[in-house]
């Protein structure tokens, strides 16, 4: 794996080329998917420990509810969430490329908050500009990711690990294993952008772990921008 340190990113292509490739991992990875290209497998991959400094989930986790919307403070990003499906070749779709501010959810994954691995998705860039993780590499640890739930619960998770990995050398286990806390993971694009290879050449990883879990506030926007009544 090569998970990358630096924070400074290279020039991209004004209006990259979006690449979507997914399938399905081995059961032991919770039947999760990966998105944008990465490879999906490991031969003889098994989880790893956690990384050194991570601190332990500080809230139990929760039962089962959609995830609405995700924010990240730091990014100043709150985007709605939609639920991504399989499709009949067992590829994972993606978020709409139209759609700058807008992250995706595998709803036959964990649900964020809930015990294990929830996967969270989004683009860097669409043809029309930066996307809501074009920042995703230049979080730092502690930062904090909400996701709204439909139970009008907001589960709280701070980052403890930013990675970037080669598609080529993608560790699924690593990414994708699970946890018996409540964890989330946030993916996208990173790395050089090569045309002639196929678009971005790795993907950004963040690694989080639920630490509160607060009521919704009434009257803040949902997914799409609907509102609680």
């Amino acid at each position: 794996m090569s998970a990358r340190t630096p924070r400074e990113r290279p020039s991209r292509r004004p209006f990259p080329r979006l690449i979507a490739a997914a399938g399905l991992i081995p059961a032991a990875a919770a039947a999760l998917v990966l998105l944008l290209g990465s490879p999906l497998t490991e031969p003889g991959a098994t989880p790893a420990a956690p990384r050194p400094g991570a601190a332990p989930s500080t809230a139990a986790p929760l039962p089962g509810a959609r995830p609405l919307r995700v924010d990240i403070p730091a990014l100043h990003v709150s985007a709605p969430l939609v639920d991504l499906t399989l499709d009949s070749r067992g590829k994972l779709g993606v978020p709409d490329p139209a759609e700058r501010n807008l992250a995706g959810w595998y709803r036959e994954g964990v649900a964020p908050g809930s015990p294990g691995t929830a996967i969270v998705v989004a683009h860097v860039d669409t043809p029309t500009g930066p996307a809501a993780f074009a920042g995703l590499d230049t979080l730092a640890a502690g930062a904090t990711v909400d996701v709204r739930r439909a139970d009008r619960t907001v589960a709280a998770f701070r980052i403890y690990a930013i990675e970037e990995y080669e598609k080529s050398d993608f560790p699924s286990a690593r990414v994708y294993g699970p946890t018996k806390d409540a964890q989330l993971r946030l993916l996208t694009c990173g790395g050089d952008y090569d045309p002639t290879a196929g678009g971005y050449q790795s993907n950004v990883v963040a690694f989080a772990r639920l630490v509160s879990v607060r009521p919704a506030e009434p009257g803040v926007a949902g997914e799409n921008g609907s509102h609680d009544s």
